[in-house]
């Protein structure tokens, strides 16, 4: 399984954007993530990054780049779930340990994905 880089701060907030709003331009996601004070290309430079990392995909959009999310928030956390486990010597011996570690609600949710009803 390949390693899976868990993204940094920018990026993590870049595609929470992208991920809430749908697809958009670099100039919109600057523009909703103002807060933090940083440059237009700044985050042209992330979104690039993201998209180097399979992470977005870049389609143009008049004299724009428009950019959207290659997969959704929760196919994304489950590779990173996936490539975790990967690194695990024992994998068996990880999956307890997490399972100890989730609420009542989440262990129910676990029964029913694997019973095929979740």
């Amino acid at each position: 399984m390949t390693l899976v880089t868990r993204p940094g701060d920018l990026e993590r907030a870049a595609m929470e954007v992208l991920w809430e709003s749908g697809p958009a331009t670099a100039r919109q996601v600057a523009e909703r993530l103002a807060g933090r004070g940083l440059a237009y290309t700044t985050w042209l430079t992330v979104l690039s990054r993201l998209e180097g990392k399979g992470l977005l995909r870049r389609e143009r959009s008049g004299r724009a780049h428009t950019y959207a999310t290659t997969a959704s928030r929760e196919d994304h956390i489950a590779v990173l779930m996936q490539s975790a486990l990967g690194q695990a010597a024992d994998r068996e011996a990880a999956l307890q340990h997490f399972v100890r570690t989730v609420s009542a609600a989440e262990a129910d949710a676990l029964r029913r994905a694997l019973e095929g009803r979740g």
